[in-house]
C-alpha cells in the first residue's frame, strides 16, 4: 500500500518535471552581477529548466536550514528533559529500599 501511494505521488511529479524540461529548453543568460547585467564574466548561459530547478532546490535547502534552526529551542528542551529523566531513574534505583529490592514469594 505504501509503495502504491509513493508511486501515485512520484509518477505524476516526474511527468510534470519532464514536461517542464521539454517545454523550457531555451537557453537563457543568468546574470550574477546586478550592476552590469551585460558583462559576460558574471553571467551563465543555461537552459531555462536548469535555472528553474536550481532555484527550487536552493529554496528547499534554505527552507530546511531555516526550519532546522527554528526548531533548535525544542530540541534543547527535549535534551534537557532526557537528562533529567535519566537522573531521576538513577536516583530512584539508588534510593530503593532493600525490602523492595529483593522480593521473594513464600512457598505454599
Amino acid at each position: 500500500m505504501k509503495r502504491f501511494l509513493k508511486a501515485l505521488v512520484l509518477l505524476p511529479l516526474a511527468l510534470i518535471v519532464v514536461l517542464l524540461s521539454v517545454a523550457n529548453r531555451g537557453i537563457v543568460r543568468v546574470s550574477l552581477d546586478p550592476f552590469s547585467p551585460d558583462q559576460p564574466m558574471a553571467s551563465l548561459e543555461m537552459p531555462l529548466f536548469v535555472a528553474l530547478f536550481l532555484c527550487v532546490m536552493l529554496g528547499v535547502v534554505i527552507g530546511g536550514v531555516v526550519v532546522w534552526a527554528a526548531q533548535g529551542k525544542h530540541r534543547k528542551v527535549v535534551r534537557q528533559q532526557r537528562r533529567e529523566l535519566e537522573r531521576m531513574r538513577v536516583g530512584r534505583v539508588e534510593h530503593r529500599p532493600q525490602s523492595q529490592a529483593v522480593a521473594t514469594i513464600p512457598p505454599i
